[in-house]
């Protein structure tokens, strides 16, 4: 019960730190004024443009696609599969799950291949690109690292540890409720559970915050009207 004791006061701190920290950082992010009307163009000249231009920019990566394919392929195909496998998760935190849930099981353990193959195309490409390779740094290699890690652990509970899930359940659902119940004390169990949160610890002091800062850049937010409207900067209009 000690394990179980411990590793709940780190996930409810850990959960504090990350909403805290994140929304902490959209709250930098939307008071930071865009002084100047930068959209990279071709840019559209309505809102309902900018709108579809994002929603291409989140569900497809379309800059991303025009730049490098390479990098787009293991780019998306990692977000995609992680989407898959944080959605598959959710029916640890349901009783009863969810019929849709239920339904992407099958889609979700498979997804998990697939994340570490998009995470391993995109940790290759630091070392085998000449200009990646020069702007990496050390916490780049920590990150995808940490990633590739939890990619690994959640596997082997899968496929090599055959954790009791139930009990992994129940335990998951008690930290909801208040209601603390034993954990599973498999190895693997507690290393991605471990690996978990240090993610969530680090997450809004690290470069993975690009996923809510992704809707503040300028460049893609901003619609391409200076002829018709005049652009000011949040100082200038007080």
């Amino acid at each position: 019960m000690t394990l179980s004791v411990v590793y709940a006061i780190l996930f409810y701190a850990a959960t504090l730190l990350l909403v805290v920290g994140v929304v902490r950082k959209i709250i930098i992010y939307a008071r930071t004024p865009a002084p100047l009307k930068i959209p990279v163009t071709p840019a559209p000249t309505t809102k309902a443009g900018v709108v579809w231009r994002m929603t291409k920019e989140v569900t497809v990566f379309q800059s991303l696609f025009k730049a490098n394919k390479w990098t787009w392929l293991f780019g998306w195909m990692f977000h995609v599969a992680l989407a898959f496998v944080l959605f598959r998760h959710l029916r640890y935190f349901q009783e009863p799950v969810w019929a849709i849930v239920a339904l992407i099981q099958p889609i979700g353990q498979y997804a998990g291949f697939a994340m570490l193959a998009g995470l391993t195309g995109l940790w290759a490409r630091r070392f085998l690109v000449d200009r990646v390779r020069y702007i990496t740094s050390l916490s780049d290699h920590l990150m995808l690292a940490l990633l590739v890690a939890i990619g690994l652990s959640g596997l082997a509970i899968k496929y090599l540890a055959h954790t009791d899930i139930v009990a992994l359940k129940t335990w998951v659902l008690g930290l909801m409720y208040f209601d603390l119940q034993p954990l599973p004390s498999d190895i693997f169990v507690l290393l991605h559970l471990g690996l978990v949160i240090i993610l969530m610890v680090i997450f809004p002091i690290s470069k993975l915050l690009h996923v809510p800062g992704l809707f503040f850049m300028p460049t893609r937010n901003q619609v391409d009207n200076p002829r018709e409207v005049r652009h000011t900067a949040g100082w200038t209009a007080k």
